[in-house]
């Protein structure tokens, strides 16, 4: 059994330039933002990223950090369209794959199984095919001979998610109403990096909560890191709801005066 803990700073130290993201979360709801906020203190860019997108992708876009995006949507919640990232969208600043929301967890769900692809019926009729020329569709070899898109693994060099309570082995557990889908972002990636509002021993993880509520197994965490409101401004049920002053501020104000003053010991 190994210890995993480590710091934000720690965590994002073993990431590179040019790798693939994934972050966990759902639009402004339990992103990892003290590891995105770590992640924006350091010179790490080209980066493409995979997300059910918010926050996270609307600061990593506006900072220039992004090469490549992979999403479903990319919305605050309470307010429908993240402004930095169509903002950067609107520049041209980065290649975009957009997909259907089904789609994107059947990507990650054959990279957590190792797969090439697999089939989906969502995509089929719309114009994800058209938008997305390099797309490929597979006919059941059944008598059905059913026609269904080939969604893509996306696999991940490095995932970062956030939950509510983990243990120091990397066991993670979430309390509120929506587990997303961060045990497919760690399990399709090499690396996986959880933040939690508190470590606790592993024999507390289930002493207020079912045993179903440990969403992210230990072998597919490779760090820990404690970081209470680690979701800020985000909302991570049950613990605290999405700061929606601080979400409309973000929203409303230019991203090098944002940066300026929530990205304390950023690089230069």
């Amino acid at each position: 059994m190994t210890d995993k803990t480590m710091t934000a700073d720690e965590a994002v130290s073993r990431l590179r330039s040019g790798m693939t993201l994934g972050i966990g979360g759902w639009g402004s709801r339990r992103k990892p933002m003290a590891l995105v906020r770590a992640l924006l203190r350091t010179e790490i860019t080209d980066l493409t990223i995979v997300s059910y997108g918010g926050p996270d992708v609307g600061m990593l876009a506006a900072a220039g950090r992004i090469r490549k995006l992979v999403a479903a949507f990319v919305t605050l919640d309470s307010i429908p369209l993240e402004p930095h990232y169509r903002a950067a969208r609107e520049r041209g600043a980065f290649e975009l794959m957009e997909i259907d929301e089904a789609m994107f967890m059947w990507g990650l769900r054959a990279a957590a199984n190792r797969l090439p692809f697999l089939p989906a019926r969502a995509g089929i009729g719309s114009d994800v095919m058209r938008v997305n020329p390099g797309l490929r569709t597979v006919t059941s070899p059944y008598d059905d001979g059913e026609t269904f898109v080939a969604m893509p693994a996306l696999r991940l060099d490095a995932a970062l998610v956030h939950v509510n309570r983990a243990d120091r082995l990397g066991n993670g557990q979430y309390l509120g109403p929506d587990p997303y889908f961060d045990d497919l972002f760690c399990e399709a990636a090499e690396t996986a990096y959880a933040s939690c509002e508190q470590v606790v021993d592993t024999a507390e993880l289930t002493k207020a909560a079912a045993p179903q509520s440990l969403l992210i197994k230990r072998h597919s965490v490779t760090g820990v890191v404690e970081a209470p409101n680690g979701a800020h401004f985000t909302s991570c049920a049950p613990d605290y709801g999405r700061d929606e002053a601080v979400q409309k501020e973000y929203a409303t104000t230019p991203w090098p005066e944002f940066a300026e003053r929530y990205l304390p010991g950023r690089t230069p």
